[in-house]
């Protein structure tokens, strides 16, 4: 056999293996016995390193059989380094935590009491923090490693056989070694999905950060077990969603979601909008727009590549470190603007099945699905358990989605159409001029009108480059309390609504100094007046 490039980066030893397991072997808790010995010496300079060894002697003093399992095994095996161990350890795993998170100065954290589950948080300068998990095993760790969820995830390193040099015993009762050198993702049992849902979008997550794929009979079954992904609590399932989104190129395995029956299970609400038709400048039908957006997306933010395209529909697009920063920027915990804004890109037309009409001449418009989606976006955000500011983000995108080509096409803008939009749609503002490109993008396909294309571009960067426009970036010439000081007015509605006129006027360039904005203060309680004398009888 070819030596691979897996093998020779971890400096195999020597491998004992035997043929792959038999259900039956699932069935009685007997497992063929593989150990493969490794040399992880490459990772002694890692972060976690010195901390395993801490560990090690803390558990081994203690008598307590442990094992380093899941991530971390997985990805040194790989040449790469996982912040997040986890550790099974025949004894109570909360026990184990607390001992452990006194011996090294971390803080300790109970996951799970009766499953006894522990966790110990360190403080890192560089990535923020580290953390070990303790679970307890009943049995044996082979039994225990035939519960996981995919044969890649199933090795375990043995702790009383680890040494400081790097030499290590990892137990493979499952050939997830072979499946690391095949890059395959392949499930531990046929049950494997029914003990956990989760592991449904796990699978699909997994491929899409490791640049693997999935294996066919676990495809099938993903296939066969799709609707259990309904029964996973929404903090979980934003949690594999924010990470899957986090992918480069994620628009690709959004597509494997829907192709193994998950995307659906996971959103109903993209139900109806398969096979639903579009206007005729449309190449594909609702969902596979929607689909397509994502894929669009992570393109024109440098994160994918779109089929249809090549870098000179690319060069057209503005882009600078200063737009990198703000799809960069976190929102809330796990997420940025930019997976946000992939998932808007999946939800912008939700709600076109329901507001679809043709007219007399043939003519199909879906007038209101930018308001009426952003009510169901926010539904779904909330179900996932998303945080108020993420679900407000997607809420406005959505409801705003078409804006920027409302905006005087093929005009360019005004400047006061410039404030409006900025002023209305907040700090989803950019992310939407690049949704509205998306769109763009998925609506022609291969068709893509380059004329058009660079004229939509156009105007975005002009929107871009007038930001100084946003309410939040001019400078404050008077208040309300200016306004009421001057004329006698009282707090209420129209001194909002003059209050807005005067930074909409400001914002067009119309007002520049303190006294031209109290001369326009003056203009319009005139003109107000003049409309109550004329409304008496």
């Amino acid at each position: 056999m070819r030596a691979s490039r897996l093998h020779s980066a971890i400096g195999l030893i020597y491998l004992l293996c035997t043929d792959r397991f038999d259900s039956k072997d699932l069935a009685t808790d007997r497992f063929p016995e593989v150990v493969v010995m490794f040399d992880l010496s490459h990772l002694t300079e890692s972060k976690t390193w010195p901390l395993i060894l801490k560990v090690k002697r803390i558990l081994d003093d203690s008598g307590v059989e442990a094992y380093l399992v899941g991530g971390w095994v997985r990805d040194a095996l790989l040449g790469r380094e996982e912040e997040d161990v986890d550790f099974a350890v025949k004894a109570d795993g909360l026990d184990v935590a607390h001992q452990v998170a006194l011996a090294v100065g971390g803080t300790f954290v109970p996951l799970d009491e009766v499953n006894g589950v522990g966790r110990v948080v360190l403080q890192d300068r560089g990535t923020g923090q580290l953390t070990l998990d303790f679970a307890r095993f009943e049995g044996t760790i082979e039994a225990d490693l035939g519960r996981r969820d995919f044969t890649i995830d199933a090795l375990a390193l043995d702790l009383r056989a680890f040494e400081d040099n790097g030499q290590a015993r990892v137990l493979d009762p499952f050939h997830g070694i072979d499946d690391l050198r095949d890059k395959a993702v392949r499930a531990v049992s046929d049950k494997a999905f029914v003990a956990d849902p989760v592991r449904l979008l796990r699978g699909v997550r997994l491929a899409a950060t490791l640049g693997f794929a999935m294996e066919a009979v676990t495809s099938a079954m993903t296939r066969r077990d799709a609707g259990l992904v309904s029964r996973v609590a929404g903090e979980r399932v934003r949690e594999e969603l924010l990470l899957l989104l986090s992918v480069a190129g994620s628009g690709t395995f959004v597509e494997q979601l829907e192709k193994l029956g998950l995307l659906i299970a996971l959103f109903p609400e993209l139900g109806p909008a398969k096979g639903v038709i579009q206007p005729k400048e449309h190449y594909w039908d609702v969902l596979q727009h929607s689909i397509k957006t994502v894929s669009a997306f992570d393109f024109l933010v440098r994160q994918g590549v779109w089929e249809y395209a090549d870098e000179k529909t690319l060069s057209v697009v503005p882009w600078s470190e200063e737009l990198e920063d703000y799809f960069g920027e976190a929102v809330s915990h796990g997420s940025t603007r930019a997976t946000m804004f992939k998932l808007v890109a999946l939800l912008h037309d939700v709600a076109k099945p329901q507001t679809r009409t043709v007219e007399a001449g043939g003519r199909v418009r879906f007038l209101g699905h930018g308001q009426e989606g952003a009510v169901i976006a926010a539904e779904v955000m909330e179900r996932l358990r998303f945080s108020a500011k993420e679900t407000k983000l997607v809420e406005t995108a959505v409801k705003f989605h078409l804006r920027p080509t409302q905006m005087g096409l093929p005009e360019l803008p005004t400047a006061r159409a410039i404030y409006r939009y900025y002023r209305d749609t907040g700090e989803a503002a950019v992310g939407i001029l690049f949704l509205s490109l998306a769109d763009h993008l998925a609506t022609r396909g291969p068709s893509l009108d380059t004329s058009n294309w660079t004229l939509h571009n156009r105007v975005v960067e002009h929107i871009l480059s007038q930001r100084e426009r946003e309410p939040s970036r001019l400078v404050r010439l008077i208040d309300g309390y200016d306004i009421m000081a001057r004329f006698g007015l009282i707090p209420g509605r129209k001194l909002g609504e003059i209050i807005e006129i005067v930074r909409e006027a400001q914002a067009s360039g119309e007002v520049i100094t303190r006294e031209d904005a109290f001369d326009l203060v003056r203009r319009v309680l005139a003109e107000l007046s003049r409309e109550n004398e004329n409304r008496k009888p």
